[in-house]
């Protein structure tokens, strides 16, 4: 017989406290929802997806605004057994038209505003359902799934049986799907209730972050619900009503941009800071003058990691002192379970200090690229480790540092950046003969892309224009901030075109 337990959403139901009608999430607008309401409307919500006749192993796409009722989705998905596949509420039509059409959902999940582009993409690639939720608890999933009995038998799952499909851009070709199970979530939600000292009964998160991805659907919301911890939930992120509910909270997660933003609000102060035992930062790097200026301003130092959608999480500064100082510029150690190392271009194991590859082996590593076999097998080294595609180090006392990103990868405001894709989407412009993009420096999103452009002879080219017509094509975060037009671009002996000539040649364009 399968062990039910498999299932995670078996075990963050098994970590709700007793009192089910104890807050479970507070929102801030004023709604709030108990541990009942989370176990009854997810019990709905996965009856009515049983009821589609679904198989087993059929992915259910979501792509909506932040709202509680899209969490319960997310749980109601696990509950029911199939395949959670969240993506970007920025995603554009040809971004949505390639995942639909790769992972070919059964159900997909919209906004009632983009129903009218959505539904005509997924029938055409023979989704067989589609329902619309929107942030104001509106929508044909909540009309049908109220009709649903509240009782609901959770299903059994092995552990090795997928849980969620993540898609994550590579650098060449189109986007890639990381199969999670529900034992890489379960294990990396139990490692680090424990790493970061959660505490049931006695924690509250901020929620603030967005749940189309790991950091906020993943290690947030798992992090409260396997603690059986509340959370103030913020559907979208305001740093002053933020700043305003962290005297409420002990807990606070976010990507450094939200920290630079909100360390703009004067009435972030200690007091207000008085009683939270955690800020967390991820999904980019956090510049040691925001580590420093956070901890001069509350008194608090921010606890970095570092993970991936193919792995979760993989490393974290110390939370208590006897584990070691958390140490601004780092990501800290491997958490428990995991193996890293790093190795040369030849495969050898570089000695402390020495920079290289960074590779991962342990329980959350995914089970490879949605029908991707071949490249799975790549990413794979002969003894099972995964290459991250990061370079960096560890030094004398076992701190990771992330000292750059193979493969030209962006990350802007926490979300990553492919510039092989953007190029892409440039080069088939009318009068562009070639393009490069770059990441420089923000002091905001920590790094923006910057589009250098080369124009076909006898074109006319504007770089206010090609920023101009990306819009209509890809998601706001994808869009270069700046497009430079040249007459060619800088290529070395081999005619690879030289990226970190052009990032040194334009990295001072947003100081100051």
């Amino acid at each position: 017989m399968i062990d039910p337990n498999a299932n995670l959403f078996a075990v963050l139901r098994a970590a709700f406290p007793s009192d089910l009608d104890a807050i479970a999430v507070e929102t801030d607008d004023g709604l709030y929802y108990s541990w009942r309401d989370l176990d009854r409307a997810s019990a709905m919500i996965a009856n009515l997806l049983e009821a589609l006749g679904l198989e087993a192993g059929d992915r259910i796409a979501v792509q909506v605004e932040k709202s509680v009722e899209a969490m319960m989705l997310y749980l109601a998905t696990l509950r029911a057994g199939y395949v959670f596949l969240p993506l970007n509420t920025a995603y554009r039509e040809a971004e949505i038209e390639y995942f639909i059409g790769n992972a070919e959902p059964a159900v997909v999940v919209c906004t009632s505003a983009n129903a009218g582009w959505v539904a005509p993409i997924a029938t055409a690639a023979g989704t067989r359902h589609v329902f619309t939720l929107d942030d104001d608890r509106k929508g044909t999933l909540l009309a049908v799934a109220a009709q649903c009995s509240d009782q609901h038998r959770v299903a059994q799952k092995r552990p090795d049986d997928l849980a969620a499909i993540l898609y994550t851009s590579g650098t060449t070709g189109r986007s890639k799907g990381a199969m999670l199970t529900h034992h890489n979530l379960r294990s990396n939600a139990e490692v680090l209730k424990d790493y970061w000292g959660w505490r049931k009964g006695a924690d509250v998160l901020i929620h603030a972050l967005p749940i189309f991805h790991v950091h906020g659907l993943f290690v947030a919301i798992h992090g409260a619900l396997i603690s059986g911890s509340p959370m103030i939930w913020f559907n979208r992120f305001d740093p002053k009503r933020v700043v305003a509910r962290l005297p409420d909270a002990t807990v606070f997660m976010g990507v450094p941009t939200l920290y630079v933003r909100m360390l703009a609000e004067p009435t972030l102060t200690r007091e207000a800071c008085n009683g939270m035992r955690l800020f967390i930062s991820g999904s980019a790097p956090l510049l040691l003058e925001t580590f420093e200026a956070w901890r001069e301003r509350t008194g608090h130092t921010i606890l970095e990691r570092y993970g991936m959608s193919e792995t979760v999480m993989l490393t974290s500064n110390p939370y208590s002192a006897v584990q070691g100082e958390r140490r601004g510029g780092t990501v800290g150690f491997p958490l428990p379970g995991v193996k890293l190392r790093v190795v040369s271009d030849a495969g050898e194991p570089c000695p402390r200090g020495e920079i290289g590859h960074i590779q991962v082996a342990g329980p959350g590593v995914f089970a490879g690229y949605w029908r991707m076999p071949e490249k799975t097998k790549e990413e794979f080294t002969d003894d099972g480790f995964f290459k991250t595609g990061d370079v960096g180090q560890i030094d004398s006392l076992g701190y990771v540092t992330i000292v750059g990103r193979s493969k030209d990868l962006i990350i802007s405001g926490g979300y990553n950046v492919y510039p092989a894709e953007v190029e892409g989407y440039i080069n088939a412009l009318a009068g562009v003969a070639e393009s490069a993009l770059v990441g420089v420096p923000h002091p905001d999103f920590g790094e923006v892309g910057v589009a250098i452009v080369v124009p076909k002879p006898g074109a006319a080219l504007k770089g206010e224009a090609v920023i101009g017509a990306l819009k209509s094509k890809l998601a706001n975060f994808k869009i270069p901030k700046r497009c430079f037009v040249v007459d060619e671009l800088p290529r070395n002996t081999m005619g690879k075109v030289q990226k970190a000539l052009l990032r040194e040649q334009h990295k001072g364009l947003f100081a100051g």
